[in-house]
């Protein structure tokens, strides 16, 4: 998915929201608007999104003085999200559809996102997750390419969403190898998460050697590469996967809700949509 105009706006949003979480020093706040402003006129259209973002949040980086300044936020949504695992847990076990309702709550945890916005309501997203009707919904395909692979590759997103991404593993069933960021970028999930919330007990966990917000090819390791390439099945979380790899012919599904108004022209949706796309 390439960069749309409306974007460029939203760059500019995100870094001053980004900016005014990590610092209260406005003369921080506005270097990194500086550096942004300085990135637009060479960021080519055609590039994806995220690849503006490793720009935003290397200069939030810096005016944090933090390598990992939405670590705090993590942590908090972390330990939410585990609070109430447990229960989730019991009524997935006691669906009628278990394996659907897994991937309701996942979904469910993808809101926990503060790339697009910081405004979100967790606790009710999760309340009406369970009944709200899907505006793309190729579930019986998924469940055929699940019981035709022998292995997943799991594409996670976000910190606390991660811990909704370990229910629908467990109810898969199935050897998955959970890939997270290589550095820290905004509250995106790395090992240090995954192993926080259990993820690496149920799981093979790798990142995917890249610092951006997204899954970028070119800049992700051999390691990550390798099982991209033979994986018979992917699971996507997200916006950030979503935008750097919609255009992928491959066996990926996509489970996310459409937070942008841009994304969700892009899939055919309403803003606020939820979806779990397979590949066409």
């Amino acid at each position: 998915m390439r960069t749309y105009l409306e974007c460029i706006p939203c760059f500019f949003r995100q870094a001053l929201e980004a900016a005014q979480m990590v610092t209260n020093d406005e003369s921080k706040q506005k270097a990194v608007l500086d550096a942004v402003a300085k990135k637009i006129p060479e960021f080519p259209m055609d590039a994806t999104p995220p690849e503006m973002g490793i720009t935003i949040h290397s200069a939030v980086k810096k005016a944090a003085n933090h390598t990992d300044p939405y670590l705090h936020l993590k942590n908090i949504y972390n330990e939410k999200a585990l609070s109430i695992y447990p229960a989730l847990r019991e009524e997935v076990k006691r669906a009628e559809d278990p394996l659907l309702l897994a991937i309701r709550f996942a979904i469910a945890g993808n809101v926990i996102d503060f790339g697009p916005t910081s405004n979100f309501d967790f606790d009710r997203e999760l309340e009406e997750i369970r009944t709200r009707p899907f505006a793309i919904f190729d579930y019986e395909k998924f469940k055929k390419a699940l019981s035709e692979t022998e292995e997943v590759l799991y594409l996670g997103d976000n910190a606390g969403e991660i811990v909704f991404d370990r229910l629908l593993i467990e109810t898969i069933k199935k050897p998955t190898v959970y890939v997270v960021r290589g550095e820290p970028i905004i509250n995106d999930v790395t090992v240090e998460d995954a192993k926080k919330v259990g993820i690496d007990k149920i799981a093979t966990v790798i990142t995917n050697g890249s610092g951006a917000p997204g899954t970028i090819l070119r800049l992700c390791s051999e390691e990550f590469l390798s099982h991209y390439q033979k994986a018979g099945l992917i699971i996507s979380k997200g916006q950030g996967n979503y935008e750097t790899l919609s255009d992928e012919k491959r066996s990926i599904f996509f489970l996310l809700k459409a937070k942008c108004p841009v994304i969700a022209r892009h899939l055919g949706v309403k803003t606020g949509d939820i979806v779990l796309k397979g590949p066409r």
